[in-house]
């Protein structure tokens, strides 16, 4: 606990943070998210972190080709298509870190022999994609009731020159930063489900990030909360 105090009292204060769901104290962006948007999809989300917004569309569980079949759980794809363009090496690489943090929540065991298809389109790019990516595949697959042990957040860290550490930072603050740090947690215990990092740190500055993305999840965790209760009390 006294690790996580230092980490925060360390963040630096980003205009705008005390109004939202997040409260106050925390230096995330501004999030909106919007569920059922597609009608072919079996469950879709839109989610935004500031100006970075991404599409995400579950089909599943469905029939699957007999050569993808998995005899006991459910067979899980991610398929990420950037804004512009085919999907290169930065994709499949978010698809591979996207499909396994998902995997390691969906209950993949109470529908074998079926494909769960998990599509997420870029609309926009601001900093902090992968992580919103997280979450944005975390509200479709729970649009879609996709059976899960628990929710899943991602949160990006970046880490200054003078050591100064950033949560969710924009794609300027990304470029100009000497480490960005992207970790998946779960909702349960904020166990750690996938990390990715790129850059050059130091022991201490990971377990510090760690703690500032634990720290950081239980306000997007609350907005979860927060998003799901808004739309099941209208209907």
């Amino acid at each position: 606990m006294e690790g996580v105090m230092q980490t925060e009292t360390k963040i630096r204060a980003e205009s705008g943070i005390e109004s939202g769901p997040r409260g106050p104290g925390c230096s995330l962006r501004n999030f909106a998210c919007e569920q059922n948007l597609l009608s072919r999809p079996d469950g879709s989300a839109s989610f935004l972190q500031g100006d970075t917004s991404v599409l995400a569309g579950v089909y599943g569980p469905a029939e699957v080709k007999v050569s993808k079949e998995i005899f006991n759980k459910a067979t899980l794809e991610v398929t990420l298509r950037p804004k512009i363009g085919l999907p290169g090496v930065a994709e499949k690489s978010r698809e591979r870190l996207i499909r396994n943090t998902c995997e390691a929540v969906v209950l993949g065991a109470l529908h074998p022999r079926t494909s769960i298809t998990v599509v997420l389109q870029v609309v926009s790019d601001a900093g902090s994609l992968l992580a919103c990516c997280l979450n944005a595949a975390c509200m479709a697959l729970v649009d879609a009731g996709v059976p899960m042990r628990a929710l899943f957040c991602g949160v990006t860290c970046a880490l200054d020159s003078d050591g100064t550490l950033l949560l969710d930072p924009t794609a300027k603050q990304e470029k100009e930063a000497r480490a960005v740090l992207t970790f998946a947690l779960d909702s349960v215990e904020r166990k750690l489900l996938m990390s990715t990092t790129k850059g050059l740190y130091s022991d201490a500055e990971l377990q510090q990030c760690l703690a500032a993305a634990q720290a950081a999840s239980q306000h997007v965790f609350r907005f979860y909360r927060e998003s799901l209760q808004r739309r099941y009390s209208k209907s």
